[in-house]
């Protein structure tokens, strides 16, 4: 597993804390961009599952919004404890280019890896690929196992069987929304820095149905790569879903 996700510090920065506000309170609906349209967030397929009689329009709603809701969760102990500034570095460390117009995917991979290549990775560093879904001229394959605090799963895209994106799904089942708004803050500031004030591409908070459904993004565009970061939540009553997915793309 070092040899994939033993990534060290690309740099200092990115411990301070920005304040941005609580994420689930107080957005008014913003109309969304079609990037944001076909985000993959699955949360609602979870929340069908623990109430299917009250969710079925919200699963169809969500369904038609993302495009390609087709994983499926298992429970995952709670992470005690997550060093301030670990993920920032682990997200970053492997994204420089070789040159300055570009990122790099994480794990060491480099665009256009061909699938057997990625399989041989994976399969060295003991990761399984728990489904492999196509859509339209696209291979998708959700992957669990590389080891990082809150890291639930990682989605590799294919296209013409080359690595084109790498998205990376978090969970911390035992946060609360301050604790995401600040691990969104600390990540956003440092690729903000980085790579310059990011486009706000989501803001929108759903309250039509009896799930609250919360989204907010961020882009960042590097020469011929884009970098996205994504907040998600959905609530109904007592039940919560959130995630923080941070994706990298090759355009």
């Amino acid at each position: 597993m070092r040899a994939v996700a033993g990534i060290g510090d690309p740099g200092r920065g990115g411990a301070d804390v920005a304040k941005t506000g609580n994420i689930d309170a107080g957005y008014s609906v913003a109309e969304l961009t079609e990037l944001a349209c076909v985000r993959n967030f699955a949360a609602c397929r979870l929340l069908w599952v623990l109430c299917e009689s009250r969710m079925q329009a919200t699963q169809t709603k969500m369904t038609n919004w993302k495009g390609n809701c087709f994983l499926t969760f298992g429970r995952r102990q709670a992470i005690r404890q997550i060093l301030p500034t670990g993920l920032i570095a682990f997200l970053l460390s492997a994204s420089y280019a070789y040159a300055v117009d570009e990122l790099l995917p994480p794990f060491g991979f480099r665009w256009n890896d061909s699938m057997a290549r990625v399989d041989a990775v994976l399969h060295g560093a003991r990761a399984k690929i728990a489904s492999r879904e196509k859509k339209d001229n696209r291979e998708i394959w959700a992957v669990e196992g590389l080891v990082h605090p809150g890291l639930k799963r990682t989605l590799f895209t294919f296209k013409q069987r080359a690595l084109v994106a790498v998205e990376l799904q978090y969970e911390y089942p035992d946060w609360s929304i301050e604790r995401y708004n600040q691990r969104m803050g600390e990540i956003r500031k440092y690729f903000d820095e980085k790579y310059g004030t990011g486009k706000l591409v989501s803001r929108s908070r759903d309250t039509d149905t009896d799930v609250i459904q919360t989204l907010v993004g961020y882009q960042w565009t590097v020469g011929a790569t884009m970098l996205e970061l994504f907040y998600f939540s959905a609530q109904h009553d007592s039940l919560v879903y959130r995630t923080i997915s941070v994706d990298y793309k090759a355009l």
